[in-house]
């Protein structure tokens, strides 16, 4: 395993908005307005995620006429946002979000 690929990967995955994204990808595809305005977050924030989110394979994308749909990773990223879930419920008693 190439440690550095990993804390990239965790690096790419870690940022608030970008896990703020995954979250709300976990219900189904969405396109970038409609994350915009689910997150109420600037649209080209949002992209500039996504584009992260997108190089690490995190999230995928179809285009759709003019629109781009992004989906969720769910053989791989959905199960580790279980898992974190899980994790953080069992095990992170000073785990709280404010």
């Amino acid at each position: 395993m190439t440690c550095e690929k990993q804390y990239k990967f965790f690096e790419t995955i870690a940022h608030k908005s970008r896990w703020r994204i995954l979250e709300l990808l976990a219900s189904g595809p969405k396109n970038v307005t409609e994350i915009a305005k689910a997150l109420n977050e600037e649209q080209s924030k949002v992209s500039h995620s996504l584009k992260k989110l997108l190089e690490c394979n995190v999230v995928t994308a179809t285009q759709i006429g003019k629109q781009r749909r992004y989906y969720l990773n769910k053989d791989t990223i959905l199960p580790i946002i279980q898992l974190a879930g899980k994790h953080v419920e069992k095990h992170c008693k000073v785990c709280t979000l404010k």
